[in-house]
């Protein structure tokens, strides 16, 4: 038996030793990486990410800060940390073309409206963002010219970030762009066609979102069914300013795509289910739910899956990564997820303050919610939906079926 321990401890210096050498191979391949790509010529005559953070209020510690957090987002070891900020400081090197298409603009919105400049901000404003609607001064025929003019010089070598649904098919002049009357399906096309890399930004770019909702009028369609290239699906409604920028930064770090779900989404981000890491799953193992809206149980933080909360049937990073700042989000603030970063939510997350119950939720991982959170916590999400008859018996036994007055 003795002889068995030291064999394991041995196997797990060799693993670590393993894993030591792999990390070190490469991180000098995205070093030599970062260093060429610093020889690039900046992209814009700006101020430098440092000067725009200072100017700001934002310290080089608060900076190292958030560099750590995003290396850990994106599950890197924390040594990669120096390579992060390097990384972040080089983004005026990078090309970025955003369209809008069928959508609210909430997606830009979300990363851009802030009480006060976040660090993710001052990112994006540090990128080369050659073209973007909302927030490009020039308008009209001078507008159209931008967009051309950047698909050309920077062919094969840009980002392309869409936002919204794309009408598509005979319905594709229900969204038409520019003074040509160019149709959202052939801009976005055309677009893609000549970009190194193509994120669907929000659930309308990447699922079709609110705009394919039953029946559909317009046929909107993901950006995925117009362009035969690969789309690296960032939904949300909207998504977090992390997980844009966090891919972004993934980008530039590794000149490649992240590894993805079965629907496109950055495992990184959209790995974990909202039921997850939710600070009332424990109210939910332990059976404890608030019955409606202002009881006692929701006085007491309980769970919120039976006024419709959908956390454990959706993936995203809402429960860690939060909103405005890292401040709240819409669970902490007492409403239930409402499941906006699946495909087609707006027709089978409905309604949105009833539980789905026990009947059947379809997924691309099979019948039910998937197994991820099984591995959390005890096993009580059964094949059929959320397995809400369990915590029902829980409730019962424990007597927390009824809140206290």
């Amino acid at each position: 038996m003795i002889n068995d321990y030291f064999k394991l401890i041995i196997d797990l210096e060799n693993l670590h030793r393993r894993d030591c050498m792999e990390h070190a191979k490469l991180y000098e391949r995205l070093a030599e990486r970062l260093s060429n790509l610093e020889k690039f010529p900046r992209l814009k005559e700006d101020k430098s990410i440092a000067t725009l953070m200072e100017e700001h209020g934002i310290s080089r510690r608060d900076f190292m800060k958030w560099a750590a957090g995003v290396t850990a987002m994106l599950s890197l070891p924390s040594t990669f940390t120096p390579l992060m900020a390097q990384a972040a400081e080089l983004t005026d090197r990078l090309p970025v073309v955003w369209l809008h298409m069928a959508e609210c603009t909430g997606c830009s919105e979300s990363l851009l409206r802030t009480d006060a400049p976040s660090i993710d901000s001052l990112i994006f404003d540090h990128i080369s963002l050659e073209y973007h609607e909302t927030l490009m001064a020039a308008v009209g025929w001078q507008a159209e010219h931008n967009l051309e003019h950047a698909i050309e010089k920077y062919k094969g070598k840009f980002i392309l970030m869409v936002e919204g649904g794309i009408p598509a098919g005979s319905s594709e002049f229900f969204l038409t762009v520019g003074p040509h009357g160019q149709t959202g399906q052939a801009s976005a096309k055309k677009a893609a066609d000549a970009a190194a890399a193509i994120f669907a930004i929000g659930t309308c770019s990447s699922f079709g979102g609110i705009q394919a909702a039953y029946p559909n009028p317009t046929n909107a369609q993901p950006l995925s069914k117009i362009t035969n290239k690969p789309v690296i699906n960032v939904p949300g409604c909207p998504p977090s300013e992390k997980n844009i920028v966090g891919n972004v930064l993934h980008y530039i770090l590794f000149g490649t795509l992240p590894a993805l779900d079965a629907y496109n989404r950055p495992k990184w981000a959209y790995g974990l289910r909202i039921h997850d890491l939710c600070e009332r799953r424990g109210h939910f193992d332990a059976g404890e739910f608030v019955q409606e809206f202002g009881d006692a149980g929701a006085k007491k933080g309980f769970c919120l899956y039976k006024v419709g909360c959908k956390g454990p049937y959706t993936f995203n990073n809402c429960s860690r990564e939060r909103f405005n700042q890292h401040t709240s989000w819409p669970v902490q603030a007492g409403h239930g997820c409402i499941g906006c970063s699946e495909p087609d939510f707006w027709d089978t997350m409905g309604p949105f303050e009833e539980p789905l119950g026990n009947r059947l939720y379809n997924t691309v991982y099979g019948e039910g919610a998937d197994k991820t959170a099984d591995k959390v916590g005890v096993a009580l999400l059964a094949a059929t939906a959320v397995g809400i008859a369990a915590h029902a018996a829980i409730a019962a036994v424990k007597g927390s079926g009824k809140t206290e007055e």
